[in-house]
Parts: C-alpha cells; structure tokens; sequence
C-alpha cells in the first residue's frame, strides 16, 4: 500500500489526478483485511480523519486502531462522537480537531470530558472549529490550496481560543474572510455500502464530507458492507474511483451502531447504553478490554455483545 502525491484534487467532481498509489498497468485495487491494513498504513502520531456524518461512521476500524494500540493520534473529524470516544479513553489520542463532539441526543462524551477536564488517560489538545470551517479545510486539502476560505467566525469566540482560525481582506471586494488552514490527513477513513473488485468505492444517503477527506488525504482506508462485480451507482450518490483509494476491506455492518443506507438502521440503544457504559473510567475500561482489545475483529465485537446486550440482538 503506497503514498500518494497528488498533483491536483477536484473536490466538486470528487475526481483526483496527480501520481497514483496504484501501478496503472495494474489497475486492481488493495483489497486487504482490516487489521492488515490497520496495521500497514496507520502509524503512532499520524493525523487520522474517521468521517462520517451521523451516517456510515467508520467503527470497525476506530476498534482495529484501538486493538493494534496506536498512540499519539491527532484526530480530525466533523461531529466526533462515540468512536472518537472509545480511542480517547483508550489513550489512542493526543489531539482532537474537530466541530461540536457530543453523543447525539444523549449527552456529552465522557471519556473525551475526562481528558480535557483532567488529562486523563492523557491530556488532550483540541482545536475546534465550525461545522464550516471544518468543511473548507477539508475542501483546501482536497485542492491542495493551503488554506480555506468562509464568510464565518465574526462575532464568535473561536478565535480567542483557536490560532488556526485568521481573518483576511478580499483582494477584490475588500470584505473581510474568515481563512482556516488545509487540512490534510495523513490517513482518512472511511465506510462505505459498496466497493468494486477494482477497488472504485460508492456510497450514497446522507454524506458529509467523506468524498473531501479522502481527496485531502495521503493515505485511505475504506471498509464497505460488501465487494461486488458492478456497484449499479444509483442516482445521486458518491463514486470514489480506485486511484484515491489505498485499501478496501469488506466488514459486513462495519458502521454499526451507526447506519448504512441501504443496509440497516441506527442502533439508537446503544447511543443511549453508551452513556452509562463511558461516565465512570472502571466501567469503561472493562467494556473497551471485554469487547474490543479481546476480541479478534469486528465480527468478534459483535458477537461478545450479543452476550450481554440485548440492544444488538
């Protein structure tokens, strides 16, 4: 699985060119196993983005990043929540960069409270922004620009707080912008609903900025419910086509709590047995080490709740 360098992203087509991290007399994708390629791409102090936006959240690998005990992470996401939870009390990250975190309709995330308020399972550096600013980092790395610009931020405190956020004049109109640094990850990941065997990637529903991730990234991930001849794209949806693609893994319900279109709904009991589960540190702990850092995959997660969990049946 090799880097990338791309020569230019057109974030509107979702279209890359550039050096490809394929040998184009090969055109196949990597399709690989999760742990391997885990293991292969993301490394200790990497800028990670895990994206999804309330929809297909990348859990699977959030698990398979804890299990192979990375350390030093700086995460990047809009809305981080319950998996961004689990790898900072797993002690997986040293920095959050980020647009509101929370538990969608339930309440804070806890483990990510406890190592801002109290450093604990280590300190945590945020670096927060708007929901818009995110989005025009994204879409500047995705054009290799350095920076994004957004009308933004006037009357807001972010800036006291966040050096990363500047203000500019317009060269033309002389109106004063907000500018955001490109975010660029060194690994995006993704899930998806299908991949083909040449490793072009679709996804359809409610998409946020996944298609601006992996086009800003040096490196992608992207596990997808299944591998098929022909992806059929609906109308609408997203086609990532393989050169911006490093690896594909197939992990059937790879989303879950989450949900993937097409496939099934939102576990909105987890989210809610989430709250209990994170708030105490021992409580915690044991649940990471019963049904993630002890189980072989995702499929082993899954079947460790089944266990106890009557959510998940």
């Amino acid at each position: 699985m090799k880097n990338r360098d791309w020569g230019l992203g057109i974030g509107g087509w979702g279209i890359a060119v550039g050096t490809s991290c394929h040998n184009k007399s090969n055109p196949l994708a990597q399709i690989t196993t999760l742990k391997q390629a885990i293991g292969e791409m993301v490394r200790d102090g990497d800028t990670i983005a895990l994206e999804g936006f309330t929809h297909l959240i990348p859990f699977a690998a959030g698990h398979e990043i804890i299990r192979q005990r990375r350390r030093n992470l700086t995460l990047a996401r809009m809305t981080p929540d319950l998996i961004y939870d689990q790898l900072i009390g797993a002690g997986c990250v040293s920095k959050l960069i980020f647009s509101w975190g929370g538990n969608p309709g339930v309440g804070s995330l806890h483990r990510l409270r406890d190592a801002v308020e109290q450093g604990w399972p280590a300190p945590l550096a945020l670096e927060e922004h708007a929901h818009a600013g995110m989005a025009a980092a994204y879409a500047a790395g995705a054009s290799h620009l350095p920076f994004g610009v957004l009308r933004g931020y006037l009357g807001s405190d972010l800036p006291r707080y966040n050096t990363n956020i500047k203000f500019i004049e317009c060269p033309f109109t002389g109106e004063r912008l907000a500018a955001v640094p490109a975010l660029r990850p060194d690994v995006t990941v993704i899930h998806a609903q299908k991949a083909d065997r040449r490793g072009n990637v679709l996804l359809w529903g409610v998409v946020g900025v996944q298609k601006e991730a992996v086009l800003a990234a040096k490196r992608t991930i992207v596990t997808v419910e299944e591998v098929v001849d022909r992806l059929d794209a609906p109308p609408n949806s997203v086609v990532l086509p393989w050169w911006v693609v490093g690896a594909v893994a197939e992990v059937k319900g790879g989303a879950f709590p989450s949900y993937a279109q097409g496939y099934y709904a939102r576990n909105n009991a987890f989210y809610k047995a989430w709250d209990a589960i994170s708030r105490e540190r021992d409580t915690f702990l044991a649940w990471i080490e019963r049904h993630v850092l002890t189980t072989a995959d995702f499929d082993g997660f899954k079947r460790s709740l089944e266990e106890v969990a009557s959510y998940v049946r």
